[in-house]
C-alpha cells in the first residue's frame, strides 16, 4: 500500500461522536511513552501527522485520520502512566473501553509494546481484555532500533510465552522502528489485505 493522504479528521471524547461513513478503521493504543506517535507518523510518512512529545500522556482524545480517503488511523490515548489525575485517568480509560466494546467500525486493532523491556502486567491485562470482548488485534513490537537483534528476540519471545499461557493462537505480530522504517510496509500490507475483506 502506498498512502498518497492523510487527513487530519476530528477528535473527540465520545466514541458516538466519531465518524459515521461506514469506513474501516484501525486503531493504535499502548503504555504512555511506547512511540505510538512516532510510529504513525512513520506509517504516513508524515512527521507532524501526530504530536510527538517526551511528556507521556500527550494523546487525550479519540483521534481520527483519513488515510487514502479509504480508511480511518485511529490515535488513541495510552494506558498506563501519565502525569493526571486519577479521575482523568478513569475518564480516558472509560472513554478508551467505550470505543472498543462499541464501535462497529473498527476492524483491528494494534497493540504497541516497547521491545526493550519485559512482560509488563499492564499490556498483558489490556490485550487480555481486547481478547475477552472478541477484538481483533495485532501486536507492534517498536524502538527494535535501540537495541541488538539478540535482546530484541529475547523480549519478544519472552512476550509471546507470557501470550501463550492465556491465548491458544498469538495474534500476528510486527516488529517495527520509527527511525528505520523497519516494519512499516509489513503493517501496511496487512491493512491492505484486511480491507479487502471488509
Amino acid at each position: 500500500m502506498e498512502i498518497k493522504t492523510a487527513t487530519f479528521i476530528v477528535s473527540n471524547s465520545d466514541y458516538r461522536k466519531c465518524p459515521t461513513d461506514g469506513r474501516p478503521e484501525y486503531a493504535f493504543i499502548g503504555r504512555s511513552n511506547v512511540g505510538k506517535s512516532s510510529l504513525i507518523n512513520m506509517l504516513t510518512k508524515n512527521k507532524s501527522l501526530a504530536k510527538t512529545s517526551v511528556r507521556p500522556g500527550k494523546t487525550q482524545l479519540i483521534n481520527h485520520f483519513l488515510i487514502n480517503n479509504e480508511w480511518y488511523l485511529v490515535d488513541l490515548p495510552g494506558y498506563g502512566y501519565a502525569k493526571i489525575s486519577k479521575n482523568a485517568r478513569a475518564e480516558w480509560l472509560k472513554m478508551i473501553k467505550d470505543y472498543f466494546i462499541n464501535r462497529e467500525e473498527l476492524v483491528s486493532t494494534f497493540v504497541l509494546i516497547d521491545s526493550r523491556i519485559e512482560p509488563q502486567k499492564i499490556d498483558l491485562d489490556f490485550i487480555s481484555f481486547l481478547g475477552r470482548n472478541g477484538i481483533p488485534l495485532s501486536i507492534v513490537f517498536t524502538k527494535v532500533d535501540k537495541q541488538n537483534q539478540r535482546e530484541t528476540a529475547l523480549n519478544v519471545n519472552a512476550f509471546k510465552n507470557a501470550l501463550a499461557e492465556e491465548w491458544e493462537e498469538l495474534p500476528p505480530i510486527f516488529i517495527t522502528s520509527s527511525v528505520s522504517g523497519t516494519g512499516r510496509s509489513k503493517i501496511l500490507t496487512f491493512i491492505e489485505e484486511t480491507n479487502k475483506m471488509v
